[in-house]
């Protein structure tokens, strides 16, 4: 009976995640996020935005002020400009705030974002593809509470914190049939009024955020990369030694 009672919290659990997984991959096909990892400037502004937008309500707890020099930002910079939640740079990046007040807003807590463009990785594409995606597909929705929903996550309850730089949209929506029912297929964007930035502009802008996303999560990735690549040419050149040596060892023996 207990085995019993196990196997069904697991299978419980199991129907759980798959329900939560649907919900943060569904919605419309991602777009392919640019890599920016290695542009040192996008990577800055993009740390100027994540502390702007990002930082009020979500928290980086497994990054360091600090570490920001890695992308080319001196301390006082990062004293200057960045530091707006402590005033240490040592510190981690944590959000200012209230726990209870952000729960009795939205329902729960904001995720901390420190891997967040890891963990949404999915059958579409890798967690960049998805942000880059998300960040750029919010509408006007009077039904919500926010007065925002999302194409690539329905029924969101984060608000569009960047709208006034990309101004308001509607989606629009073509009537297809399809094995005998009409969908409604996505057709793209109309601009009901504009934002600050132009749209060329502003996927700009979320390219960057989404490359600081995505260094933040792995700050060391480009340094493995470069070593991997070192190590595999290392591992050719000796095995091309060691190749002709051993041709060298055995020629005489028959």
């Amino acid at each position: 009976m207990k085995k019993i009672k196990q196997l069904a919290l697991v299978l419980l659990a199991s129907l759980l995640l798959a329900s939560g997984a649907q919900a943060a991959t569904g919605g419309i096909a991602w777009d392919k996020a640019p890599n920016k990892t290695n542009d040192l400037p996008a990577l800055q502004n993009g740390a100027k935005l994540f502390v702007n937008y990002c930082l009020n309500c979500h928290s980086a707890a497994y990054m360091r002020y600090n570490r920001l020099k890695d992308i080319g930002l001196t301390e006082q910079q990062i004293k200057d400009n960045l530091l707006f939640a402590t005033d240490k740079v040592g510190e981690t990046m944590k959000a200012s705030i209230d726990p209870k007040q952000a729960k009795d807003w939205f329902g729960g807590n904001p995720p901390d974002l420190t891997v967040i463009a890891r963990s949404r990785a999915g059958p579409q594409g890798s967690g960049a593809d998805y942000l880059y995606t998300y960040l750029r597909t919010y509408y006007r929705d009077d039904t919500k509470a926010t007065g925002w929903n999302n194409l690539a996550f329905p029924g969101v309850a984060m608000p569009h914190v960047l709208w006034e730089m990309q101004g308001v949209r509607e989606p629009q929506f073509e009537t297809q049939s399809s094995h005998g029912q009409d969908v409604q297929v996505f057709k793209g964007w109309k601009q009901v009024s504009p934002g600050t930035l132009t749209p060329l502009e502003f996927d700009y802008a979320i390219a960057d955020l989404v490359a600081y996303l995505q260094w933040m999560g792995e700050p060391a990735q480009n340094t493995r990369v470069r070593i991997g690549v070192w190590v595999l040419l290392f591992l050719g050149i000796f095995s091309f030694v060691a190749w002709r040596l051993n041709a060298s060892f055995w020629k005489n023996v028959k």
